[in-house]
């Protein structure tokens, strides 16, 4: 290990611990490689220097290896921890496949529900199966293969279910809570399936009979739920509760933040954001650091602000590398991400680096890789 001044660098070496900002935010990971770019950002940042790997047989090769990584675009996959196959076999592959087996048997189960029991034991055997893969799911980047929007209310609730698991986790509760906040997230909509497919697909807007109809779904949900075994109470109250507000404005019965479950409050969080997310009859998927930074909104008053905190810190935690369009159709790469705004990273555009704090007028509109 050699500590080395930051104008002596050169493409290829390797950092071997993290890299601050002068305030203290993470620049660069331990273990990167440094690319041509990677030079100018900490010169811009003004680092002095960094702890590099000792040059042992590292040359021309590694030097090309890198270089080979601006054309190709490998050194983004490594930055953020993504895995550019998608084959069967690949993690990626892997997590899609089961996702697809969950996507086929909550379908089946919603539809027949209202005929005969839900079929909760099959659904956590492949809920738990697709966990299993969830090291490979990424909240911000991750999308259904041939997505229907007449699916949208299975996709949003697998969704769901994973983005829940992971926030009680992130949040502290305790492990046995994990599974059940999962279920939690898959069936909150479940009410859905009592409600006149053509109130719940209909492009435009609802009449207030119908709008006070859509919102039965909840007590539909919390009905359907009753009776189903090896869910806890909690499970249940999310169907019923996770359209009720922290400020009381909320629905069925108006209830303020001391009074909602917390599995309801954390699968709130969870279906917004895919709610937003996804494409739907009516409306286009939207920019999911756009929807983050409107949940951050709904935060005061509405939202639990303790858990969107959490959610938002870390689903942009580590992003430096990933390749996005902003709303101006320019593509380029985040090269940092400030605690105090992970909406609004850097992000280098043909050299430029555009700071989304200062350039408000811009967002990410859609992530690449």
């Amino acid at each position: 290990m050699a500590s080395v001044p930051v104008l002596d660098l050169k493409p290829g070496l390797k950092i071997v611990n993290h890299v601050h900002t002068p305030l203290g935010g993470l620049l660069m990971q331990k273990g990167k490689v440094l690319l041509p770019r990677d030079l100018d950002i900490l010169r811009a940042f003004m680092v002095q220097q960094v702890e590099i790997e000792e040059a042992q047989g590292r040359g021309r090769e590694d030097s090309t290896d890198a270089a080979d990584s601006v054309k190709t675009g490998r050194g983004s996959f490594a930055a953020v921890g993504a895995v550019p196959y998608d084959n069967e076999l690949s993690p990626t592959g892997l997590l899609h496949k089961e996702y697809d087996r969950m996507l086929h048997l909550t379908k089946s189960a919603f539809q027949s529900v209202l005929a005969s029991e839900l079929p909760i034991y099959e659904l956590r055997h492949q809920l738990e199966a697709l966990i299993k893969q969830l090291k490979y799911f990424n909240v911000l980047t991750f999308a259904p293969r041939n997505m229907n929007e007449y699916d949208y209310l299975f996709h949003n609730a697998i969704l769901s279910a994973l983005t829940s698991y992971l926030i009680a986790k992130w949040c502290g509760l305790p492990q046995k809570d994990w599974m059940q906040v999962a279920f939690a997230g898959l069936l909150h909509d479940i009410g859905n399936t009592k409600i006149d497919p053509g109130i719940l697909y209909k492009p435009g807007l609802l009449t207030d009979d119908e709008s006070e109809e859509m919102r039965m779904h909840t007590t539909y949900g919390y009905q359907q739920l009753r009776k189903t075994s090896a869910i806890n109470e909690g499970v249940r109250l999310t169907a019923l509760q996770h359209h009720e507000k922290m400020d009381g404005t909320g629905y069925p019965f108006r209830l303020t933040g001391d009074k909602i479950h917390i599995y309801a409050k954390i699968v709130a969080v969870a279906d917004i954001f895919h709610a937003m997310t996804l494409n739907r009859r009516y409306r286009k998927a939207q920019s999911p650091y756009l929807v983050l930074e409107q949940i951050k909104s709904e935060a005061f008053g509405k939202l639990d602000p303790g858990i969107v905190q959490t959610f938002v810190e870390k689903v942009t935690q580590f992003h430096n590398g990933m390749r996005v369009r902003l709303s101006n159709d320019s593509v380029g790469e985040i090269v940092f991400s400030d605690r105090q705004y992970p909406t609004r990273p850097m992000v280098s555009v043909q050299g430029e680096i555009v700071n989304l704090v200062q350039a408000r007028h811009l967002h990410i509109e859609e992530v690449l890789s």
